[in-house]
């Protein structure tokens, strides 16, 4: 067995952001026909202990440096000038299985997308390196009921999953993101061997698995996470004799996809240039920028992740796929994403300031050329 790829097309997503958060919020990104795949917003096990006046986020105007007159604004509050996102969010206050419960709904109740083409939606999720190992075999567990499903109902093209680890939000305190560590990254990846071993043996089928990774801004931060790619090959690659023949897939890195990158932690915006208070209620004011003043960074993180991938392919066993997130908010910035090598394009504050109109406004500002 080959480590699974993404397959989307079109290769445009949305990633965790709070408009993914609830069914309701799912359901037009799954049917709008400019996404070639879905992402939930970042779950726990058990959720997390989302705290209305504290995880909020507000639109942002890099150029005057002006912020939303109200906390958590809809896309219709967007002003002309606003172009990035600044947030105090942690992650979903909705459990893993409310997702997964998402899910079956959406494979039941909603036709597969017209075209016979197949559509992902990747289930974002986080938590310690053992809750992250049960979240895979969980998951895997429902792309088998998914497949009998598909049978059932005679669909040709089954409800296809994959899983992101989230490894970076800047906003959960005393946790620093666990991506920006080498150590931390090793013990996430052994474990998440464990866990595919553990569903296989159970039956469950192979899904794609990626690591969703915080802004890097020195070569050793980028360096940790190739090393622990590597070594998470070289320990199967250190096996000798038939078992390790028998077990070909095991001799490769287990990770399908990279997605880079999240927001940029420790921002701070004023709710007026002549006031003292903070736009954001965390402790300092701070929070995650996210949007065009990231735009730069994460198409250097994308370029940059790209040529290491590559130079290291013979390594990790296999090509691993770059999915480029941060300031995209039209097409313009869709061709410079995939100029850095992205093979997909996420976007969570174009989702925001924009809703799904900007995946529709992104593939018609690509016009001929297409995809």
């Amino acid at each position: 067995m080959t480590i699974p790829k993404l397959n989307i097309n079109p290769p445009l997503i949305n990633t965790p952001c709070p408009a993914a958060t609830t069914l309701e919020d799912l359901l037009p990104l799954w049917n709008c026909p400019s996404t070639g795949a879905i992402t939930t917003r970042t779950s726990l096990i058990s959720g997390f202990p989302h705290d209305d006046s504290k995880n909020l986020y507000v639109f942002y105007d890099s150029s005057s440096h002006a912020v939303s007159s109200s906390t958590n604004p809809s896309h219709s509050q967007t002003t002309p000038t606003q172009n990035a996102t600044l947030n105090s969010l942690g992650y979903s206050p909705l459990p893993l299985q409310t997702y997964l419960e998402f899910i079956k709904t959406i494979a039941t109740s909603h036709p597969p997308p017209p075209g016979g083409r197949s559509k992902t939606i990747i289930i974002s999720v986080t938590g310690s390196s053992s809750d992250v190992a049960q979240c895979y075999i969980q998951i895997a567990r429902l792309q088998s009921e998914l497949l009998v499903i598909s049978r059932k109902e005679q669909q040709k093209v089954p409800l296809l999953l994959a899983m992101e680890i989230n490894l970076s939000c800047p906003n959960i305190p005393h946790h620093p993101p666990p991506a920006y560590s080498r150590e931390a990254l090793t013990q996430y990846l052994d474990q998440l061997a464990d866990a595919i071993k553990a569903a296989k043996a159970e039956g469950s089928p192979r899904i794609p698995v990626g690591l969703k990774t915080p802004p890097y801004t020195y070569e050793t931060q980028f360096l940790g996470l190739m090393e622990a790619l590597e070594e998470a090959s070289a320990v199967r690659r250190e096996k000798k004799g038939e078992a390790a023949l028998e077990e070909e897939e095991e001799l490769e890195c287990p990770i399908s996809f990279i997605t880079a990158t999240n927001t940029l932690g420790s921002c701070l915006a004023f709710t007026e240039d002549d006031g003292e208070g903070a736009a954001l209620p965390s402790e300092l004011g701070t929070g995650g920028l996210a949007g065009a003043p990231l735009h730069p960074l994460a198409l250097g993180n994308v370029k940059t992740l790209r040529k290491m991938l590559d130079q290291r392919q013979e390594k990790l066993g296999h090509r691993v796929q770059v999915i480029g997130v941060g300031g995209v908010l039209d097409a313009a910035g869709y061709r410079r994403m995939r100029k850095a090598g992205a093979d997909v394009v996420g976007l969570a504050s174009g989702l925001l300031l924009k809703g799904t109109e900007v995946f529709g406004e992104i593939e018609r500002g690509l016009g001929r050329e297409g995809w």
